[in-house]
């Protein structure tokens, strides 16, 4: 039985974007530095509405001959729809390929390996452990082509779960052969409940679940996330991300909460003088750290500090910690 296991991506809203244009038109639309990246590079970006809340935290994904970007299931309507609203496809081609590809994520110890057997056969000659380094070497978000032709497919390095891995973008086909190899090789799928333990344990927030359409960027700790930049020109909503950043704060912050027991998700989260500071958005048990929540709270409250959740006449208390634990802190 392989240490390594799948999940299934296949849900994700995929976007391909091309031509001269390309960068430029996305890059006008997006909070991070699409202009910056080159081949076999990428980065997380939010796409915003004018008043500066988010419509989609994406992964933008320079690909050579074009720009690949995906998004959480929930945020594909609207971010299309901008897409379709400000980009001229005369100048940048774009084109929803979400229901012509697909999305296999490969984790865990050997993942590499599991994942270089499955791409390119048995391995018994000691190819698949030269394969599986060079997928070791890449970076966060880096990504290499392999194969050709209807074997041909895009991997990347996904930072998305709290387990280091893979996400493997081809034909619909293709990620079938793939998916098929790697369960001949005894590699397991993780169920949905497994995937969301492992997305808290990473810190990365999901839109419609910890944020939605009212959600600042900084609220959900997205520049935390290394999804924005402020060097970066113009694009919709920066006046809004830039005013918060360089003359004030934000009032809420999303923070991981930590406890002996499961919270609630839609508790009320109250501080020691009962004050009413926030509510549970979602609630995992996670086999290495126990009970953990990502709630919305007042950035009043201290990283370290105790309150109390509050669902019907139970109280349970937590913990306050950082949702993500690296990059700038957010208070």
């Amino acid at each position: 039985m392989s240490a390594a296991f799948v999940v299934e991506r296949g849900d994700r809203m995929r976007m391909t974007f091309s031509g001269e244009k390309a960068k430029e038109a996305l890059g006008g639309l997006v909070t991070n530095d699409v202009a910056a990246l080159r081949a076999g590079t990428g980065h997380r970006a939010a796409a915003l509405t004018p008043k500066g809340r988010v419509i989609a935290l994406c992964r933008v994904f320079d690909r050579g001959p074009d720009l690949l970007v995906d998004c959480d299931a929930a945020a594909g309507e609207g971010f299309t729809a901008m897409i379709r609203k400000f980009v001229n496809p005369r100048l940048a081609k774009y084109a929803v390929v979400t229901e012509t590809t697909d999305c296999l994520g490969v984790h865990g110890a050997d993942a590499s390996i599991a994942l270089a057997r499955a791409i390119g056969g048995a391995g018994a000659d000691g190819t698949a452990e030269a394969d599986g380094g060079r997928l070791d070497a890449l970076g966060a978000f880096d990504g290499l082509p392999t194969g050709e032709g209807e074997s041909w497919c895009y991997v990347v390095r996904s930072t998305d779960l709290g387990a280091p891995g893979f996400d493997v973008f081809g034909s619909r086909a293709r990620i079938a052969e793939l998916r098929a190899a790697l369960a001949a090789a005894g590699t397991r799928t993780a169920t949905p409940d497994e995937v969301r333990v492992l997305r808290v344990e990473a810190g990365l927030p999901e839109w419609g679940s910890e944020m939605d359409i009212e959600t600042i960027p900084q609220e959900a700790v997205l520049d935390d996330l290394g999804a924005i930049s402020f060097n970066k020109g113009c694009y919709t909503g920066q006046e809004v991300v830039a005013r918060i950043h360089f003359r004030g704060h934000v009032n809420r912050l999303l923070r991981l909460l930590t406890s002996d027991v499961p919270l609630a998700v839609g508790a009320r989260v109250v501080d020691a003088a009962g004050i009413d500071v926030g509510d549970v958005r979602t609630s995992v048990v996670s086999a290495t750290r126990g009970a953990l929540a990502i709630a919305m709270v007042r950035r009043e409250v201290p990283l370290g500090g105790e309150v109390s959740v509050r669902s019907g006449s139970t109280e349970t208390p937590a913990v306050v910690a950082p949702l993500v634990t690296t990059g700038v802190p957010t208070a």
